[in-house]
């Protein structure tokens, strides 16, 4: 099938005004996704408390769940190819809202952990569908505005849903964060059996060619993702003999993942990451931002509800409430910057938004048991509309010049870099955290909060600011001197 039946073969299946429908939907599975994410951080303190966990096991709550998703986006392309659009989106929401209950129902916390897996599964794979969809169904002068609607509806879940499950939490306790999901998985279930077309990419059948899965590379990459933060791990417990072997074990797998990509490549495979993707500059420079910019932003999500909490003494609920004007500036800062990020120049946008990144973390500093609530307000919009900068800028102005062919592989790779990163910093910032309240000789087990603690998250948050200005340095390279390639036709 060539490329024009293909975009009219899935053009004829959602009209004009359709297209929007499909877009809503995968939205609607978007915000199930990113809920799973970040909503159950509120719940980690009354989580630790119910199952007697230090902070180093707590913190696989986020980490479990980022590992699943980061791996599974790899084989969004793979599973898109093998069982098109609807049946992929479909099975991802049925496995999140199974995960979903078997979590709130669960009474041991290997068993939670195991659900966590199970939702970053799910959500892994559905995190690359919108930029896919946007990028091939919608036509050049229409992407900004798709984006800037999809951007400004998927971030109302993590701008509520904080309020609401402190809200939660502080009435009928942690399993209630795992039930949240529920809803949003129903309705784009249904929706899904009427927007979402049953063709893979392009336009073609569902198992067009048979395509096959690269479990080694998979392998690979899972075997070195797990080497790697356990490695962090075992160097916060001391145990640096360990450690060595599991972090020579994380660089062993990458250079060999490195490799069998391009044996891959070579030999006319179906490689899991395709490395051609990298000869264009621009998206080089962009999956380099994102996984730094991955490093401050998940591990901010870990650390900030955690400082609220055990270093100021706030309630779940009071944290929900303080991060909801800050998330719904975030709404109205993507829907704007999202309309004329396809007609601006990516790099100042993105390297705007950084700055401002960094300027949050570096600001709390001066946060201390005594400071307003209004100044955290202040300070959680100045950073979310940092994020307005850069999340509808960074994928599809790193994407926009990569050839129509490689869409489906750079936006998995791009989103697996940024987990990749998402994940280094939530172990990053839980080993950092227990370092030095160990240095400040104090632990978050104590009840009262102490300005020993405060001087602890303070170093920690100077920390995530330095990420942040490191990621500039990338960011202003995300310019390319290859047109912007065009897409006439939905595909």
């Amino acid at each position: 099938m060539n490329q024009n039946s293909a975009s009219d073969t899935l053009k004829s299946h959602t009209g004009t005004r359709r297209r929007w429908l499909l877009l809503v939907t995968v939205m609607i599975g978007s915000m199930a996704a990113i809920m799973s994410s970040t909503i159950m951080n509120v719940g980690i303190p009354d989580m630790s408390r119910h199952f007697s966990l230090g902070q180093e096991r707590a913190q696989w709550v986020s980490s479990s769940f980022m590992v699943a998703m980061t791996v599974s986006m790899l084989t969004t392309p793979w599973l898109l190819a093998r069982f098109g659009y609807r049946r992929t989106f479909s099975g991802c929401m049925v496995l999140l809202a199974l995960a979903g209950l078997a979590g709130g129902l669960s009474s041991d916390f290997n068993l939670v952990l195991i659900a966590r897996v199970a939702e970053g599964l799910a959500a892994g794979v559905v995190q690359p569908i919108p930029a896919i969809i946007i990028l091939r169904a919608f036509k050049t002068e229409e992407q900004g505005r798709a984006n800037s609607f999809f951007g400004m509806g998927v971030v109302l879940a993590p701008a509520i849903g904080p309020s609401i499950g402190g809200l939660l939490v502080d009435v009928f306790g942690w399993r209630s964060l795992f039930f949240m999901v529920l809803p949003f998985c129903a309705a784009s279930l249904w929706m899904a059996q009427h927007f979402v077309p049953v063709t893979a990419p392009g336009g073609h059948s569902a198992n067009h060619d048979k395509p096959k899965l690269d479990l080694l590379g998979l392998a690979l990459a899972t075997a070195g993702t797990l080497s790697l933060l356990n490695g962090l791990i075992e160097i916060h417990a001391s145990r640096f003999v360990s450690a060595g072997l599991l972090l020579a074990m994380a660089v062993a797998c990458l250079v060999s993942f490195v490799q069998w990509q391009r044996r891959q490549l070579a030999h006319d495979g179906s490689p899991l990451m395709n490395l051609q993707l990298f000869g264009d500059r621009a998206y080089t420079m962009g999956t380099i931002v994102a996984f730094i910019y991955g490093t401050a932003l998940f591990g901010s999500t870990y650390l900030i509800p955690v400082f609220l909490q055990l270093g100021l003494g706030l309630s779940p609920s009071h944290v929900g409430t303080l991060m909801m004007p800050a998330g719904l500036i975030l709404a109205v800062t993507i829907a704007v910057v999202a309309r004329y990020s396809n007609t601006h120049p990516t790099h100042l946008f993105v390297s705007f938004g950084l700055v401002l990144l960094a300027l949050s973390f570096g600001l709390m500093v001066w946060v201390g048991l005594e400071t307003s609530l209004w100044a955290l307000v202040a300070l959680a919009i100045l950073g979310r509309v940092g994020l307005g900068f850069i999340l509808p800028s960074l994928n599809m102005g790193s994407m926009r010049t990569i050839e129509t062919r490689l869409i489906p592989q750079g936006a998995s790779t791009i989103n697996f870099l940024r987990m990749l990163g998402g994940a280094t910093g939530v172990s990053l910032c839980g080993i950092l955290l227990e370092w030095r309240l160990s240095s400040h000789g104090d632990v978050l087990s104590n009840p009262q909060p102490s300005l020993q603690r405060l001087a602890a998250f303070d170093e920690v948050f100077l920390g995530l600011a330095a990420v942040c200005a490191l990621a500039l340095l990338a960011a202003w390279q995300i310019r390319s001197d290859k047109p912007r390639l065009t897409n006439p036709k939905a595909d």
